[in-house]
């Protein structure tokens, strides 16, 4: 499966690239119908606490996901908007 990581407003290291790869390739692992998956990186208010958000967008074969998580860290961000398509991607399996 394709991953495209864009970052908004700054430049991600090489540890939360690899970090996005990891979160992502557990998703690919459940469903082999995905076909692409979009992360848009933002920092929306620099001064301000959870100012930190990630939203990922799968496409697949069946269909396409979404999930939008803001958290303190990106790391957070990218967890919880993972665990959201897992649910979402097994819901559309076990259709």
């Amino acid at each position: 499966m394709k991953v495209e990581i864009q970052s908004i407003h700054f430049n991600p290291d090489r540890k939360l690239v690899d970090f996005v790869n990891k979160k992502i390739e557990k998703i690919s692992s459940i469903d082999d119908s995905l076909i692409k998956t979009d992360v848009f990186l933002k920092i929306e208010k620099p001064e301000s606490p959870e100012n930190k958000i990630a939203e990922i967008r799968v496409h697949s074969s069946k269909g396409e996901y979404f999930a939008k998580k803001q958290c303190d860290t990106f790391e957070e961000s990218i967890d919880l908007s993972v665990q959201a398509l897992r649910k979402q991607v097994l819901k559309q399996k076990g259709r």
